[in-house]
């Protein structure tokens, strides 16, 4: 079949064909989650950049609630302390301390993750001065449960070692099902005795997503060339 004077050979367009429809649907993947990424940028800064406010009674979806700033009071369940694997914001290997909070407005509990520990202080008896008795107020950032990753191990509910953000399984474990499904990160208030460290709540939200969409969109575009340049080379050999 010739085409406009351009007679396509059999085999390089049934190769040719189906790759350039995968490059093209992989830049225009990229470009879709670079809008979902830039909204999801500008929802975050504009959470952050709220007073914080009470947080209110009833179902609170993870969704609507990630990245706003929050308060609220209650008794933390220190017989129910979980520790998750994570580093400091200096590189530094610890732990983060997730305690439930018993809300003192009678509106269940809330996951707080209260701060960052190193290895020697992982056992809340290491650092007495910070089970803080009675009621607390706890101000910090809404945070969805962590998604795992396909190289993420089970938690270590023995050891009680964590390796991701499972707010699900931390409730279950803790009989608690009156919760929300996300955390509260404490800010960088100081506990007594400095441990857990707060203000570890991690903003930077990296964005690569136009790179990406052009890079594929571009080897796109080589393929097509390298196509069309193959053919009129083959068809003047041809003459």
């Amino acid at each position: 079949m010739q085409i406009f004077g351009f007679r396509p050979a059999l085999w390089p367009t049934l190769i040719t064909l189906p790759a350039l429809v995968l490059l093209l649907a992989l830049g225009t993947w990229q470009t879709q989650r670079l809008f979902w990424k830039l909204d999801l940028i500008e929802r975050m800064q504009n959470g952050l950049a709220a007073a914080p406010v009470a947080l209110p009674p009833g179902p609170l979806p993870a969704a609507e609630w990630s990245y706003r700033r929050v308060s609220v009071t209650g008794t933390y369940d220190y017989s129910h302390e979980f520790h998750m694997l994570a580093h400091s914001e200096r590189g530094n290997f610890g732990y983060l301390v997730i305690v439930p909070l018993k809300r003192a407005d009678g509106q269940g509990h809330v996951l707080v993750r209260r701060g960052w520990v190193p290895p020697e202080h992982k056992q809340a008896a290491t650092r007495p001065d910070g089970q803080v008795a009675g009621e607390v107020t706890v101000t910090g950032i809404v945070h969805a449960p962590g998604i795992r990753g396909w190289l993420i191990p089970d938690p270590d509910t023995k050891a009680n070692l964590w390796y991701y953000a499972d707010a699900k399984a931390m409730l279950a474990q803790a009989g608690i099902q009156d919760a929300p499904l996300f955390f509260i990160d404490a800010d960088a208030t100081p506990n007594p005795g400095i441990w857990p460290r707060g203000g570890h709540a991690r903003m930077d939200i990296p964005n690569n997503h136009l790179a990406y969409a052009f890079t594929w969109y571009s080897a796109a575009v080589v393929l097509a060339v390298i196509y069309v340049l193959w053919h009129r080379r083959r068809q003047r050999g041809a003459v």
